[in-house]
């Protein structure tokens, strides 16, 4: 009887510490999962920086400070240099150095293509921006490796021109780093999806920059939200290679 007294209160002592570990386990928000992405990869110090970096045949060029930004990219064609700025007051197109009328049609597509690569640019940064929308719908494993899996819409107001894309981005439960992202769009030469795989990941004065490697699926029939899985059982076909050069980076002191 005195035995199985100690065997009762020991089961007893063990099922209330697993109920409390239990307890002690919270699911997190989509918000918490990205705050602490952002986090890993450097943080408000993306906010207070300055970014150079050459993507293609262009070079790209990103201030930001309290709020304030400026985002260019500058290039030749066949006679002049062209550099493109986004500020807070708008877009200006300069062609040898003089300031040139865009109309209204062509500033929405200049625009849209210089906010992309500086968006790609600096991952996880910038979902916390007013116009983004995040849900967790779920995790996923991915290469033996598990995965928070969170869908991001856009606000018209504030999203931008491509504010009908829909990303999803797959967050190593472990590291809270975005390994993988897949994205829909619909723009005036087409719509498809894309999948891109994170590699050669580096920290630059304490910031966190990655290239990708651009997959597309061939089959009509995958969604979206069934990308990764696509990938994982190699459905997807490499389309090309999203690779930042020289990148530098300059702290800006509060």
């Amino acid at each position: 009887m005195k035995y199985l007294h100690i065997v009762l209160i020991a089961f007893l002592f063990l099922n209330c510490k697993n109920e409390t570990s239990k307890a002690e386990v919270k699911t997190l928000t989509a918000d918490e999962v990205v705050n602490k992405s952002i986090e890993v990869a450097g943080g408000d110090n993306y906010g207070n920086s300055i970014l150079t970096f050459k993507f293609r045949d262009k070079t790209y060029k990103a201030k930001r400070n309290g709020g304030r930004f400026e985002f260019n990219r500058t290039f030749k064609d066949s006679l002049s240099v062209i550099k493109d700025v986004i500020n807070n007051n708008g877009f200006q197109r300069y062609v040898d150095q003089i300031e040139l009328h865009v109309s209204d049609g062509k500033i929405q597509s200049y625009s849209a293509s210089v906010n992309s690569v500086h968006y790609f640019s600096v991952l996880p940064y910038g979902l916390n921006d007013k116009a983004v929308n995040k849900n967790l719908i779920g995790e996923e494993r991915i290469k033996a490796k598990d995965y928070y899996k969170i869908l991001v819409t856009f606000d018209q107001e504030g999203g931008g021109e491509d504010f009908e894309d829909v990303f999803i981005y797959w967050v190593n439960k472990a590291t809270y780093k975005p390994d993988y992202l897949a994205y829909s769009y619909n723009e005036d030469d087409g719509k498809g999806m894309r999948f891109r795989e994170a590699y050669n990941e580096r920290y630059i004065k304490g910031l966190r920059f990655v290239d990708y490697n651009n997959y597309k699926s061939e089959a009509p029939e995958i969604k979206l939200q069934d990308l990764a899985k696509a990938f994982d059982s190699n459905q997807l076909k490499l389309l090309s290679k999203i690779e930042l050069e020289n990148v530098e980076v300059d702290l800006i002191d509060l």
